[in-house]
């Protein structure tokens, strides 16, 4: 991948549905050069696909956060399975190191945030956590452009 790949894939990242004339525009070069580039990215599977959000996902629960869990003995199972019946439970991920659980929260309020992060730490078998306020969201760019 070249740099107009990796700024052709940003622009993508931005806004996923913008019309093949506008990425050219933006991009400064020709719409048949955007097309064949998109199509080769495509096929060589380096875009997987695309991905819509709706106005529920950015404006319906923007307080954010991510917690991470320690949990006592075996319980992780079982604890995952009351956090993801929680409304404000998007997602939980199990990982290594320090923290058994990874779990990502979204809420309407602060004082609602705090609420369930307390409901949390009260669950039998949590034993630690560590509560982190996501401030910002951007897309990743691409790791190859990092890496340069």
């Amino acid at each position: 991948m070249d740099n107009l790949d990796l700024a052709l894939i940003a622009e993508l990242r931005r806004d996923g549905r913008a019309p093949i004339s506008e990425l050219a525009e933006r991009l400064k070069a020709s719409r048949a050069t955007i097309r064949v580039r998109l199509e080769r990215l495509q096929a060589q599977g380096e875009i997987a696909g695309f991905t819509a959000l709706t106005r529920a996902d950015v404006s319906e629960a923007p307080v954010r956060g991510l917690m991470m869990i320690g949990i006592e003995g075996r319980g992780a199972d079982r604890i995952t399975v009351r956090l993801t019946g929680l409304p404000s439970v998007m997602a939980v991920h199990s990982t290594n190191g320090k923290w058994d659980i990874i779990v990502e929260l979204a809420t309407e309020s602060l004082s609602e945030l705090d609420d369930v992060i307390r409901f949390i730490r009260n669950m039998d078998g949590v034993v630690t956590s560590e509560t982190n306020l996501l401030l910002a969201t951007r897309r990743a760019s691409s790791r190859r452009s990092m890496l340069r």
